[in-house]
């Protein structure tokens, strides 16, 4: 496998990606999206990692800072401003790799939703693979991070546990914080004005769509809340948010995805 640093620029500020390319020149390429704050090279390496794996299937692959994260220079404006960071990350992958006929791009948690609000506006993209699209809003930072579903389950759970009525007797649960998981639990879903506007985003798109949840991480258990039903949708039972107990998975889902 071959690995490259390139540096290319967005918006007067220089960026750095890493592209991997397998030993088969692949017509298909995958770029990476970071998640959060997070380096390239992704949590414990994971997205490395994952790059790596794809190349050696013959899908070559690029990931990169955007403005503010890691080797790039400029100012992190967040995950809804980060539109022309990939919309530079895909014109620098098809410069280096001309080859790479189709680009689809892959990211986990806020980067999955800045690629499905942002997907019809971004040039030469051929196709998006979200996994456990980030559905809380900026703008309420007290927004649950458990779906009221998912919070009915764990208090049905605890209600039958005749330990946590010991512990409820013994003083040793913290009445306010239950209180008010009982009045979430006990409500309608909050709506998740994000969720719209992915919703809206993807609307306009005409390539593929494929939605990977970790069915149970939190994170995919409130945008399934969200979302809906949806055949584009693609659950697996890891509990991991990157998919880290179920790597051969994702990577079979991508490649399913590509071809």
């Amino acid at each position: 496998m071959n690995r490259h640093v390139i540096a290319f620029a967005c918006q007067g500020s220089q960026l750095f990606g890493t592209l991997d390319m397998g030993t088969a020149s692949g017509a298909v390429g995958v770029l990476i999206v970071s998640g959060g704050n997070e380096i390239r090279s992704g949590a414990w390496g994971g997205q490395s990692t994952l790059s790596a794996r794809l190349a050696r299937e013959g899908v070559p692959t690029f990931r990169f800072d955007r403005r503010g994260v890691g080797d790039s220079a400029g100012e992190n404006q967040g995950f809804r401003a980060s539109a022309p960071d990939i919309a530079a990350a895909l014109a620098a992958f098809r410069a280096a790799a001309p080859h790479v006929k189709r680009v689809f791009a892959m990211g986990n948690c806020d980067a999955a939703s800045a690629l499905m609000l942002n997907a019809a506006t971004l040039p030469g993209l051929d196709g998006v693979i979200g996994c456990n699209p980030w559905t809380v809003d900026a703008e309420n930072e007290t927004a649950p991070v458990h779906s009221a579903a998912a919070l009915r389950r764990h208090y049905l759970r605890r209600l039958s546990d005749p330990r946590q009525w010991a512990r409820l007797l013994a003083g040793k649960v913290a009445l306010g914080k239950l209180a008010g998981g009982l009045r979430t639990a006990a409500g309608p879903q909050a709506r998740s004005a994000l969720a719209e506007d992915m919703r809206n985003g993807l609307a306009g798109y005409a390539g593929r769509v494929t939605i990977l949840l970790a069915q149970g991480d939190r994170t995919a258990q409130l945008f399934a809340s969200h979302w809906g039903q949806d055949s584009r949708v693609i659950g697996h039972a890891s509990t991991s948010h990157s998919f880290a107990d179920a790597q051969d998975w994702l990577v079979e889902q991508v490649l399913e995805t590509l071809r």
